[in-house]
C-alpha cells in the first residue's frame, strides 16, 4: 500500500511543469521511490521477525521456570494454596493489563471457550502438576509433560477434523511410547500416583491449548491468555480463603518467589511474550522453538534445585524431541502437497 502510494506521488510530479522536457522523470522517480520503499519494509519484516524469536524465546524461558518455580512454592505453601494464590495473583495482573489496555469483553459465543482454556491452562494444568510435583521430581516432571507439544497437535487435529499423515501418528505414538518407557523405569516398574497427575495434565493442558489456539485467531492471544486468568477470578478467592486455614503456611524466601514466578512470569508475562512472540513469527517456527523446553527444565532442577537428574531423562528428553520435530515435519509436508 505505501508502495503503491509513493508510485501516485511520482506520477503526479511527472504531469508538472518540469516533466515536460523529461517524460521518463516520473517512471524514473516512481521506480527508486517505489524501490526506496519496498527496502525499508524488507527491514522492518526483519527487525519484526527478530523481535518475535526474541519474545518467543522469551516466553519459553520463563516455561521452563514454571517446574522449579512450583517446586520452591511448595516450601511454604500446601498444593491448594499454592494454586489458590498463583491464580488470584494471576488474574489480578492480567484484569490490571486489561484495565490499562481498555480492552472491551470478548464476544459472548467466545466464553465457552476461554472457560475451556481457563480449565485446562489456568486450573487444571498447574493444580495437577503441583499435586505430582509433592513426591516427583521436577526433572521427572519435565520429561512427561515434554510430551505437551505432541499431544496438543493431536487434540488439535481431532478438535480441526484434520487428518494428519500415517507418518505423524507413528512419530506421535513413538513419543508416547518414549515417555511410558521412561516414566515406568524411573517408577520402578509400574506408573506412580504422580505420574497419573502428570499424564492427566498433560490431557487437559492439551484441551485447553488447542482451544485457545482456536480463539487466538480472532481474539489476540495475550486477551485470550488475560480473559481466561480473570475469569477464574471468583473461584481464586473463594479457594484462597478455603485452602489457606487448612493447609500450614511457612514463608521462606524460596517459597515466595516461587509463588511470585509462577503468578506472574509463568501464568501471565510468559503467555503475554510467548503469543506475541509467535505471532510475528508464526506458529511452527515458535513451536521450533518450545521444543528445547524440557531440556531447559532439567538444567534448571540441577542448577536451582541441586536434583541429581538421571541418565535416562536427557536421553528420553532429545527422543521425545525427535518424535516432536518429525510430527511438525510431516505436518508441512502435508500443507505444501
Amino acid at each position: 500500500m505505501r508502495a503503491e502510494s509513493s508510485a501516485i506521488d511520482g506520477e503526479s510530479i511527472a504531469v508538472g511543469p518540469s516533466a515536460s522536457t523529461d517524460p521518463g522523470a516520473g517512471t524514473s522517480t516512481s521506480t527508486s521511490t517505489s524501490t526506496s520503499t519496498d527496502s525499508r519494509a524488507a527491514s522492518t519484516g526483519r527487525e519484526s521477525h527478530r523481535g518475535g524469536l526474541v519474545l518467543a524465546g522469551l516466553g519459553v524461558f520463563a516455561f521452563s521456570l514454571t517446574f522449579p518455580a512450583t517446586a520452591w512454592g511448595l516450601e511454604s505453601f500446601g498444593p491448594w494454596s499454592l494454586v489458590a494464590l498463583r491464580t488470584l495473583l494471576g488474574a489480578v495482573v492480567a484484569g490490571g493489563a486489561l484495565l490499562l489496555g481498555r480492552v472491551a469483553p470478548p464476544d459472548r459465543r467466545h466464553w465457552a471457550g476461554l472457560a475451556v482454556v481457563a480449565a485446562g491452562g489456568v486450573i487444571g494444568f498447574p493444580l495437577l502438576t503441583t499435586l505430582a510435583l509433592q513426591t516427583s521430581t521436577t526433572s521427572h516432571a519435565a520429561v512427561v509433560v515434554g510430551l505437551l507439544p505432541l499431544t496438543t497437535a493431536v487434540f488439535s487435529s481431532l478438535r480441526t477434523g484434520a487428518r494428519p499423515s500415517r507418518a505423524f501418528w507413528i512419530a506421535a505414538l513413538a513419543g508416547a511410547a518414549v515417555v511410558i518407557a521412561f516414566t515406568v523405569q524411573q517408577s520402578g516398574g509400574e506408573l506412580s500416583g504422580a505420574d497419573l497427575y502428570l499424564f492427566a495434565a498433560l490431557l487437559i493442558c492439551a484441551a485447553g491449548y488447542t482451544e485457545g489456539g482456536r480463539l487466538a485467531r480472532v481474539v489476540p492471544g495475550w486477551q485470550v491468555a488475560a480473559w481466561s486468568l480473570l475469569l477464574c477470578l471468583p473461584l481464586a478467592a473463594a479457594g484462597t480463603a478455603l485452602a489457606l486455614p487448612a493447609e500450614s503456611v511457612r514463608l521462606t524466601a524460596h517459597g515466595v518467589i516461587g509463588l511470585v514466578w509462577v503468578a506472574v512470569g509463568s501464568a501471565f508475562l510468559g503467555l503475554y511474550v510467548w503469543y506475541r512472540g509467535m505471532a510475528e513469527i508464526g506458529v511452527p517456527r515458535a513451536s521450533q522453538l518450545q521444543l528445547a523446553q524440557p531440556l531447559l527444565t532439567l538444567v534448571w532442577s540441577f542448577l536451582l534445585l541441586d536434583e541429581t537428574v538421571p541418565a535416562a531423562a536427557p536421553v528420553a528428553a532429545i527422543a521425545v524431541l525427535v518424535c516432536i520435530a518429525a510430527t511438525q515435519r510431516t505436518g508441512r509436508e502435508r500443507r505444501t502437497r
